[in-house]
């Protein structure tokens, strides 16, 4: 990491310094995001810069950076980092207050900071070279707000280190109903029958970019079927195909939900034609 954005300055990394009274340290109470970039093109950039005002809208920060900004900072970022395959993480937090108060302050200024992070490279097409997944499946203990890309993201941690200490790399979580939602770090999809399916967008998933982006994609090939709608965990253990998305895994195949082999136990042909239409026209939005 050569550089880093730290509130309209660029520094090496050891020289940002922010205050222990910042609200992102004492309440994580602050707003992030994540866009791949492949050989310096970003991936979604738009609906990422969306996102994040959205974000911030919603949990009341005024921040006066617009998308050619935000577009300024990413692009300076990649530039001064090294390697073809970077991940640009955006932060930001409602800024350092004098007192430890629940209640938003005013006249704070907010925190922004930024870093790039080296990714491995394009998700591969093949289905002997594809990163797959064995996943935990839990019960969503989360906050009633998953739609916010909050960076107060324990109750997302300790499902993860669920998984992780059960040798997986990812857990996938349902409510109460015995509904999915999303996993911990990704959205989620199904395929039965070769029809694709995806839960819809409510307080319980973060609308992510991937996802968006997925759902774009197949709407154009009128031989594929996707709908958004409610799928239960039996539905998900029953399924032909699941799969995990998010801006770094793009669409992942999941082999195995809680020891249980889905479908044949190897990427599916579904996941094979969505995921080589996603690499071929994931920059035309």
């Amino acid at each position: 990491m050569s550089q880093v954005y730290l509130n309209g300055d660029y520094m090496a990394p050891e020289e940002a310094k922010i205050s222990p009274m910042d609200r992102g340290f004492l309440f994580g109470d602050g707003i992030y995001e994540v866009i791949p970039a492949y050989h310096g093109k970003m991936l979604g950039f738009n609906a990422h810069i969306e996102r994040m005002q959205q974000g911030l809208a919603a949990i009341e920060i005024a921040l006066d950076y617009d998308v050619e900004q935000w577009r300024e900072i990413c692009e300076t970022l990649l530039s001064t980092n090294p390697g073809p395959n970077q991940g640009i993480y955006l932060h930001v937090s409602r800024g350092t207050d004098s007192k430890r108060n629940h209640a938003y302050p005013s006249g704070v200024a907010p925190t922004v900071f930024a870093f790039c992070f080296t990714l491995p490279g394009e998700p591969s097409c093949d289905a002997d070279k594809a990163s797959s997944y064995e996943v935990s499946l839990e019960q969503d203990r989360r906050w009633q707000r998953c739609n916010i890309k909050s960076t107060a993201l324990l109750g997302n941690v300790m499902h993860y280190q669920s998984g992780a200490r059960a040798g997986n790399k990812e857990t996938i979580l349902f409510n109460a109903l015995g509904e999915i939602t999303e996993a911990s770090s990704s959205n989620v999809f199904i395929v039965k029958e070769g029809v694709i399916a995806t839960p819809p967008l409510d307080t319980q998933i973060l609308p992510g970019i991937t996802r968006w982006l997925i759902l774009q994609i197949v709407h154009t090939h009128s031989e594929l079927r996707i709908e958004e709608r409610v799928i239960t965990k039996d539905e998900l253990l029953d399924a032909d195909e699941v799969w995990i998305t998010s801006a770094t895994k793009e669409v992942g195949p999941v082999l195995k939900v809680d020891g249980k082999q889905i479908g044949q136990g190897r990427p599916g042909p579904m996941w094979q034609r969505v995921q080589s239409l996603f690499s071929q026209h994931k920059f035309d939005y």
